[in-house]
């Protein structure tokens, strides 16, 4: 078949970010789909830009965002894309399928323009239950933007062939509006070809400036308002003169300037912000570390979750300690692979971590636990031929 993939923040393993789409594409293109990924790009000089990334045709469009936005910019950035992208999709000939995946939730006109004008059937993806998301963080509080823009997720879950959710929580967001059967759930992906367990790169550490003999706590990937690090630093405060923990941070995002300042303020010594790396850095930071942070803000909303940061976590054979209370809790629960802390009870996450640096066999079983189900339900290779079959249900 001939596939438009429409993702308006398409990463490649070269770059920060979260890779589902890439992986996708790839395992489509294996057995014998075309893919043309549309996308978008604050870099680029031209309107509109065609590349190919291994095997990949991507149609990169000129649109502004920073995670810094605020609502009502980032609003129009959606849109404006939303509007190229529909008119780019438009002139792609010879299509058999899109797959339009979130957020934003506009990434859903295009496919459904091309649904009701070309008959072209798609297949939606839920990565975050919008607008549901935004309504409970406090974003979105106008009653007719909120009636709104539930009934144009309602109707784009209704036109799409198949909804693709990837946590139990999203599914059931979903089916509150379409059949089950109608729905598949396919979660975050782990990576275990590129995060693993192996001897720690001492000459990344030195040059970091990270110590050889602490006890390493990694959080990677966003630094948003969901991701409640002001939670987290709570934690900090209370460990700050304990020289043997060390908390780092990978990535960026709206409250990092924020997070910086309060450590400046308060004068924390066991903390560092490190920025965003490729995968390959990215992969070997994690493996200096002895725990693996998940953080979100304690909403119910965001019990659905479904973070990259989890599942590479899984791969890189790490205890992970999440802090909140949905699937995520189950998994590293019942898969004995990390502890779950409260994250309104900064103290609980101070026991945690003690625990876990006193009690060395059980992180070290915790770990091998982690990397087991990586290795055994979550890779990339498992998960990407459940979306194939996704596909060719379609095709047939």
């Amino acid at each position: 078949m001939n596939i438009i993939y429409l993702h308006q923040y398409f990463i490649t393993p070269s770059e920060p970010g979260g890779t589902r789409s890439y992986w996708i594409a790839r395992e489509l293109i294996k057995n014998g789909h075309q893919v043309t990924m549309i996308t978008s790009s604050s870099t680029i000089e031209e309107k509109s830009k065609q590349i190919e990334v291994d095997g990949i045709k991507v149609i990169y469009i000129k649109e502004e965002y920073e995670q810094g936005m605020n609502l009502i910019k980032r609003l129009k950035a959606f849109l404006r894309f939303a509007i190229k992208s529909t008119v780019v999709s438009y002139k792609q000939q010879n299509i058999d399928l899109v797959i339009a995946t979130s957020t934003p939730l506009t990434i859903g006109i295009p496919a459904l323009i091309l649904k009701w004008f070309k008959k072209t059937p798609y297949i939606f993806e839920v990565r975050d239950l919008w607008p549901e998301v935004p309504i409970q963080m406090g974003a979105i509080n106008n009653k007719i933007i909120v009636m709104l823009t539930r009934f144009f997720e309602k109707n784009i879950y209704k036109n799409a062939n198949f909804v693709v959710a990837l946590s139990p929580g999203m599914q059931n967001g979903v089916i509150k509006y379409i059949p089950i059967e109608k729905t598949v759930m396919i979660p975050n992906m782990a990576k275990i070809d590129k995060f693993w367990p192996r001897e720690s790169n001492i000459n990344l550490m030195q040059e970091l400036r990270l110590s050889e003999n602490t006890f390493k706590v990694i959080h990677f990937g966003a630094l948003g308002l969901a991701n409640g690090i002001d939670k987290v630093l709570d934690t900090i405060e209370l460990m700050n003169n304990n020289s043997t923990v060390e908390f780092i941070f990978i990535g960026g995002g709206s409250t990092e300037q924020q997070l910086q300042a309060r450590c400046g303020h308060k004068g924390l010594k066991n903390v560092k912000f490190l920025g965003s790396f490729p995968m390959n850095l990215t992969s070997e930071i994690v493996n200096l570390c002895d725990v693996s942070l998940v953080s979100f803000k304690d909403l119910p909303i965001l019990y659905t979750n479904s973070p990259n940061k989890l599942f590479d976590s899984l791969s890189a054979g790490k205890p992970i300690i999440v802090n909140s209370a949905g699937w995520t809790k189950d998994l590293v629960v019942q898969y004995n692979c990390g502890l779950y802390v409260n994250p309104n009870k900064p103290e609980e996450l101070v026991d945690g971590i003690k625990y876990l640096q006193k009690n060395h066999e059980i992180r070290l079983q915790m770990g091998l636990n982690s990397r087991k189900l990586a290795e055994e339900k979550y890779d990339k290779a498992i998960l990407s031929k459940q979306f194939l079959e996704v596909v060719n249900k379609i095709k047939n």
